[in-house]
């Protein structure tokens, strides 16, 4: 006897239904990718109008001056000079306290609270100052620092700013630490080294790159920050380089000089705000740059 296989049961295909809804389908990709081509187009319009304005009046305010002399009242010719030196101090000292603080903090998180409560606590308490204000951060530091001690100063900008940069280089520390295979780690322990150096000697190098990523972006976040300056080293037109003083800073300097009524100082503000733009463009593709030779 000679068994018959029979057909396989299963849904029919209905041609009409098919071709509805592969009809529908594409009908809807249409749709969101026009709508997200528009969004794109929108984006860019708005960015390029920004930059080709700031790149205009910037260049054409730009000049030897403007990084050499000191600001000088309206009508002089003055410069930025004490402004950037100003803030090239705070963010270098900022960067400086919060990047130790930030590399060990990370490296707790992601070598020894591995499911620890605190650890959680500390890695939330990391992401709300990751998101939190700037401005909130200035008034933290205000109360901290500037009332007790009776006057703004350059030490409690740099404050402000290490606040802001600490949770940047915890994060990024923690996840390039995290990528880093346990196999390597338990392949250092089984030589017998002790796990502050299997961290030291072997994590830190192999994530190095990637938290002077994080280190490069902090600084870029950092670099254009106002708000927490104003309420911390309040900005300064003369040359001073004393840190238990209000010190000058360029995000200060183009807040008060874009909103005057005198064209000379609108033309510094520009200029300084090219100045920081070519600054955190810089700071930005030399993050990239270096996450990419990681890869």
């Amino acid at each position: 006897m000679s068994a018959t296989a029979s057909p396989a049961l299963g849904p029919v295909k209905d041609p009409k239904v098919a071709a509805r809804l592969g009809s529908r389908r594409k009908r809807v990709d249409v749709v969101i990718r026009t709508l997200s081509l528009a969004a794109t187009g929108i984006g860019l319009v708005f960015l390029a109008s920004i930059l080709v304005t700031l790149f205009a009046k910037g260049f054409g305010a730009m000049n030897l001056s403007v990084l050499t002399e000191v600001t000088r009242p309206p009508g002089s010719e003055g410069g930025l000079l004490n402004a950037i030196v100003g803030s090239l101090i705070q963010v270098a000292l900022a960067t400086l306290i919060g990047t130790p603080i930030g590399m060990l903090v990370g490296t707790y998180l992601a070598e020894y609270a591995r499911g620890s409560r605190f650890g959680d606590v500390v890695r939330f308490v990391s992401d709300i100052l990751l998101s939190a204000p700037s401005i909130l951060i200035g008034l933290f530091v205000y109360q901290l620092l500037v009332l007790p001690f009776g006057g703004f100063s350059g030490w409690a900008g740099v404050a402000a700013l290490a606040i802001i940069i600490i949770p940047i280089v915890v994060r990024t520390t923690e996840d390039m630490l995290r990528l880093i295979p346990n196999t390597l780690r338990e392949a250092v322990i089984g030589l017998g080294a002790p796990k502050w150096k299997m961290v030291v000697m072997v994590c830190w190098r192999s994530a190095i790159s990637g938290i002077i990523t994080g280190v490069l972006l902090g600084i870029a976040r950092i670099a254009g920050e106002t708000a927490p300056l104003l309420f911390t080293s309040l900005g300064n037109n003369a040359w001073s380089t004393d840190l238990s003083a209000p010190m000058p800073s360029l995000p200060i300097t183009i807040y008060s000089y874009a909103g005057s009524p005198f064209q000379d100082w609108i033309e510094l503000a520009w200029a300084g705000a090219l100045l920081i733009t070519l600054a955190v463009l810089l700071l930005n593709i030399g993050a990239r740059t270096l996450l990419r030779s990681r890869k």
